[in-house]
């Protein structure tokens, strides 16, 4: 909740009267209507706060200070440099020349990022914020602490300072000298203790994840969501052999790697699981993809034992055409026969977990500071907001000022996945927090503060960074992006995720790409399925940095848009040998092969034309320039590509024709493009082809 604060306020803060505080508002040009109840604007909290601070306090009597007490009227002796600032005047009251530098040493150059922010700006050439406020404002522009303002004005303040700004990145100061630290028990490899594996539950929608985890820690959850389909991320604990073993169920394996975008690489196991009926789904071979692209171990478990339709060997051979070749074929990935209706194969499910965190060696230091990461948050009746949260390592307490994403505060209340109020959790426990100033996103991280000011610092910190880098970021929106990640210099790998019509193309693609030279850079595939790109696919691809390339496949509603958000680059081809064509010139640092594109004619939907025989095809008007068969074609939807291919045939009226010119209407297919919409627009464009040369 935002500080509430008042006129009177601060004349009573100041000992001062409240017309003296509307006076100096007034002159900053905040007006005041409501007299001494006014309330100061929630942006100018923070500003109005430093003015009157450095307005009143500096010059209070140094007896005053020590004792604590206001001297109880407005000091009569303020600071030249205040009156210089406010008003632009000197201290004989003559008015400064504009731009003229004020007395004192030169500062030289400051380096500045941009956007430049106020409170930045101010910092680097010494100065309150609120006198440079105070000289923008004279320039004609008005911000406050935390915006940015126009580099042409920043250039004209530094001027008047005495500083020369340069944009770009500051070099980083030398280190500070840090005093010898006491020993601290946070470093002490003797510290380190065994600590509990973190399981996740990936799979198909409706092969059985939480159920066989209701049945594993004796509790009903499934039935109580809606349509028996977990809508939120839970975490629970059990204990097996005297073991504790951590759970988060995720809603599916989109949270789980919009976690890992985030940072947040909470488990430490996956637990692949697959009806023994209907083997593996195209949501089975994305769980896994993301499993494997988190480098996180996998165990299969074979669900639905107790069917008698139940064909575990065709899960095994599903597992080998995957590239996961179980221990019962002679490969290393562990498989356990389960139903989480009878019980069958739990223990020996449980068993294997607790045998995978044997050899990974699973540690943690329970003695340090705690950390660890946000599963999920809401605002809660009679709580607030509430956080929960994976603690990862050391131990959180209750009492401990914590720091998660944008949000603080200090814990005033934690319960465990039973419900239980606790004191403490430790390494690998999940834990529900209550104190938070706001609801924080799933996969921010917790950090431990040693004081409340010092975390809502960092916290302001934050939100001022993310709005600044929020006004900096521009969006890709050329196809000529799209190798601009290898600029690059600690680019090294190329990541691609692939989705093709059929998964015979999409397999040539990946061998093909494997038997490129890679002298500079090497591709390296994420995931190849079939199908449209999906959310899926750019949550992938924005966790592991890839580009998604689509052969002969549409991209899904909505896609476009969050692959702009997640700044992932979206690459459609029809023509295999184009595809490995801007592949190679990338792997051999030609960023941008040398391609000219022919602009042909422009069409537009006017209805789509169901055939009794045959696909449909859709009615248009070619409102510009000429459409030809076999010329390239893109469809775009509310100004976002959906479909790259080709023209296959065209039609006027009843006969099949070569090409048509503006004006005329005709019908038009595509090839592999059937999810016409009426006003979608079609762009016909060739390709002339220059190889590019180094």
């Amino acid at each position: 909740m935002s500080k509430i604060l008042k006129v009177k306020d601060i004349a009573k803060q100041y000992g001062v009267s409240s017309k003296s505080v509307m006076k100096e508002l007034a002159d900053q040009g905040i007006e005041t209507p409501d007299a001494e109840n006014s309330v100061i604007p929630d942006d100018m909290v923070e500003l109005v706060e430093m003015f009157f601070a450095d307005l009143y306090e500096q010059d209070e009597p140094v007896a005053d200070k020590k004792s604590g007490k206001k001297s109880g009227k407005k000091p009569a002796g303020r600071r030249e440099e205040n009156d210089r600032g406010r008003n632009g005047k000197n201290g004989r009251g003559q008015q400064r020349a504009p731009g003229a530098a004020p007395a004192g040493p030169r500062g030289g150059k400051v380096t500045l990022p941009s956007p430049i922010i106020v409170k930045a700006l101010a910092e680097a050439v010494g100065k309150k914020p609120n006198e440079l406020i105070t000289d923008l404002i004279k320039l004609g522009e008005l911000a406050g602490i935390n915006q940015p303002i126009s580099e042409a004005n920043a250039r004209k303040l530094c001027n008047s300072y005495g500083y020369e700004l340069e944009i770009g990145t500051a070099p980083k100061p030398a280190p500070k000298p840090v005093a010898p630290a006491k020993p601290n028990p946070e470093d002490n490899p003797a510290n380190l203790k065994e600590r509990p594996p973190v399981v996740t539950f990936m799979g198909h929608v409706d092969h059985g994840k939480t159920s066989l985890q209701d049945a594993v820690r004796h509790t009903h959850v499934t039935d109580t969501e809606a349509g028996a389909i977990t809508q939120h991320i839970g975490a629970s604990t059990v204990t097996h052999n005297g073991k504790p073993i951590t759970f988060i169920d995720t809603p599916g394996h989109a949270a789980f790697t919009n976690m890992r975008a985030r940072g947040a690489n909470l488990t430490d196991l996956v637990v692949l699981v697959v009806s023994a009926t209907e083997g593996f789904k195209p949501q089975t071979i994305e769980a896994m993809n993301h499993a494997k692209a988190a480098k996180v171990p996998i165990i299969v478990a074979i669900n639905k034992m107790d069917l008698p339709d139940a064909d575990p060997d065709k899960v095994l051979l599903n597992m080998q055409q995957n590239g996961l070749t179980s221990e019962d074929w002679g490969g290393n990935v562990g498989t356990v026969r389960v139903s989480a209706k009878t019980g069958k194969g739990l223990t020996d499910l449980l068993d294997r977990i607790l045998l995978e965190a044997e050899i990974l060696e699973l540690k943690a230091n329970p003695k340090r500071r705690a950390s660890g990461a946000v599963l999920e948050a809401q605002m809660e009746v009679g709580l607030g907001p509430t956080a929960s949260v994976l603690v990862q390592d050391g131990t959180l307490h209750v009492g401990d000022t914590i720091l998660c994403g944008e949000h603080y505060g200090r814990i005033r209340m934690l319960i465990n996945d039973k419900g239980e109020r606790v004191k403490s959790a430790g390494p690998s426990v999940p834990v529900k927090v209550v104190g938070l100033s706001g609801v924080p996103e799933a996969g921010d991280r917790l950090e431990i503060f040693e004081s409340e000011k010092a975390a809502r610092n960092e916290a302001q910190e934050r939100i001022a960074a993310k709005r600044g880098s929020m006004l900096a970021t521009s969006a890709i929106t050329t196809a000529e992006d799209l190798f601009s990640k290898l600029n690059s210099e600690h680019q090294n790998t190329l990541n691609i995720i692939i989705k093709s019509d059929v998964k015979g193309s999409g397999e040539a693609i990946e061998h093909s790409l494997s038997e490129l030279p890679h002298e500079k850079i090497k591709a390296e595939v994420i995931a190849n399925a079939v199908g449209p790109i999906s959310e899926n696919d750019i949550a992938l691809a924005a966790a592991t940095n890839s580009i998604v390339i689509g052969f002969h496949v549409r991209v899904n509603p909505g896609v476009n848009d969050m692959a702009k958000k997640q700044k992932v680059e979206i690459r459609l081809y029809s023509i295999i040998y184009e595809l490995l064509e801007d592949i190679t010139d990338a792997l051999a640092g030609k960023l941008e092969p040398e391609k000219r594109e022919k602009p042909l004619g422009k069409a537009k939907i006017l209805q789509v034309i169901e055939l009794s025989k045959g696909p449909k095809i859709c009615g248009c008007i070619v409102e510009s320039g000429v459409v030809k068969v076999g010329a390239k074609a893109r469809v775009r939807r509310n100004g976002d590509l959906i479909y790259n291919g080709e023209v296959a045939s065209l039609r006027r009226f009843k006969d099949d024709v070569k090409e048509v010119k503006a004006g005329l209407e005709c019908g038009i297919r595509l090839d592999n493009f059937m999810d016409f919409q009426v006003d979608d627009e079609i762009e016909i464009y060739e390709i002339e082809l220059k190889k590019a040369t180094l």
